[in-house]
């Protein structure tokens, strides 16, 4: 596809003299009116524009100004019959790639024209690769491309840049604390601090201190000033985790921050003010804590504004073939071992496993095989034994959901396949077994050989 060049020129004689000199090589729209030429922006992408620096009363500066507050990606070259040093040198801190002085030399203009169009399309690059190194960053190892999953990362990008308080709910091990990180580093926020207070892991005596900090004297063993979370989190997003934990005592002093957005040290009677995101996570149902009286219910309101609920890992299965890859290459790297694959065998147990510890369990699976297997398969032996344990039956008689399909593991007996498929056929037509041997495409005596061979049972023959 041509470059789209837009010439925003008062001069209709210009405009077509363009048009006829590099319409072979770009796609040309001309306009002899700026506010026009704005609008032709929006309306449709333009890789560079060619502007005059005087459009009749206009400035072309002016023009250029907004072209880049509006939409910054053209790359704007002014065209000028006033060439001076000064108006050049504005006219590039304002945002011009370059400036071309009338009468215009054809061949200066397809050489500015070719090197703007390698500007535009490297820029345009290094856009692309920096919102995919931002988005690695804020999502950190937090993979998936599930349903539950897409849905959280679709939350993230709608509240990562607004200010309301966020409710992150899920079992442990989910990643509760990633999406609290993603949400900081990928929105508005992502310059200024990220502090995280573990509210289980601070006895009830020092939380209070670690969250709103304390001054010198405030009491026995306070010698000097100490900023508390709150203060050190100001700009940017303080993360609660685990805030079913908090006791009542400091919830009370918690609501009262939330609502007055403003917070004084122990021992202080200075108020500092407060501009900071609030994001918790518990793996409590905190409505139950309400109605038992362990949680205060204004607290409770106060934070559940935006609620992400965290899917454990067994509801969300498909992803887990990416999640192992990944760990395997992230600890064969940190190992120094060369790259590792699952056997069939382990790729099915760990595939049927339920996994009570979803991810931290999982990374702590993969971290335990890799670094005991020998070779450069990791076998089903290599696996922690409670995961062993849990080997799921040889042959899975799971049915689709129109009843038609087995699902039939690599290396199953053909016997046992064969016992299998008659028994899942028995079944889908009700033992009749006139239709199940035309089904099957055997004679009904074969078909009583073979119940009576492998001792296949109605009652038994359920799948």
């Amino acid at each position: 596809m041509k470059p789209h060049v837009l010439v925003i020129d008062d001069e209709q004689a210009i405009c077509a003299s363009l048009t006829f000199a590099l319409e072979d090589d770009y796609c040309i729209t001309t306009t002899t009116d700026p506010k026009k030429g704005l609008q032709l922006i929006k309306k449709k992408p333009v890789d560079i524009v060619l502007l005059d620096m005087r459009i009749g009363s206009v400035n072309g500066l002016d023009v250029l100004l907004k072209i880049k507050k509006e939409t910054p990606s053209p790359t704007v070259i002014m065209m000028t019959a006033y060439a001076s040093i000064e108006s050049s040198i504005e006219a590039i801190k304002r945002g011009a790639y370059y400036y071309i002085e009338k009468p215009i030399n054809m061949e200066e203009l397809h050489l500015l024209l070719m090197r703007a169009v390698e500007f535009t399309q490297m820029t345009s690059k290094l856009e692309t690769l920096h919102e995919e190194l931002e988005q690695r960053i804020g999502y950190e190892n937090f993979l998936g491309k599930s349903k539950p999953m897409n849905h959280v990362f679709s939350m993230i990008n709608r509240i990562k840049n607004i200010d309301s308080n966020v409710l992150i709910l899920g079992e442990s091990g989910t990643g509760k604390e990633l999406v609290a990180r993603s949400i900081h580093n990928t929105g508005k926020r992502k310059n200024a601090p990220l502090e995280i207070v573990n509210c289980a892991a601070i006895p009830e005596t020092l939380l209070e201190s670690e969250l709103f900090g304390y001054e010198k004297g405030a009491f026995t063993g306070a010698t000097e000033r100490k900023e508390g979370k709150w203060v050190a989190a100001n700009g940017g997003t303080l993360f609660l985790d685990e805030v079913s934990e908090m006791p009542l005592s400091i919830q009370a002093k918690l609501l009262r921050v939330l609502q007055e957005r403003e917070v004084t040290p122990l021992g202080s009677n200075t108020k500092i003010s407060l501009d900071v995101r609030i994001v918790c996570a518990t793996n409590k149902k905190l409505e139950q804590m309400v109605k038992e009286g362990k949680f205060r219910e204004d607290l409770y309101f106060r934070l559940n504004v935006i609620p992400i609920l965290m899917p454990a890992l067994r509801e969300r299965k498909e992803d887990l073939p990416l999640l192992i890859n990944h760990f395997i290459e992230k600890y064969c790297q940190e190992m120094n071992q060369d790259k590792k694959s699952l056997s069939a065998s382990a790729r099915r147990i760990l595939q049927e496993y339920s996994y009570p510890g979803n991810v931290r369990e999982l990374e702590n699976i993969i971290e335990y095989s890799v670094a005991l297997s020998t070779g450069d398969v990791i076998m089903d032996t290599d696996l922690p034994m409670n995961v062993q344990e849990q080997k799921p039956a040889l042959f899975s008689t799971e049915l689709d959901d129109n009843g038609n399909l087995l699902k039939i593991p690599i290396g199953v007996p053909m016997s046992e396949v064969e016992k299998q498929v008659i028994a899942a056929t028995l079944n889908k037509f009700d033992w009749h077994r006139k239709k199940t041997a035309h089904a099957l495409k055997i004679s009904e005596r074969t078909l009583r050989d073979k119940i009576k061979l492998y001792g296949i049972e109605k009652n038994k023959a359920e799948v």
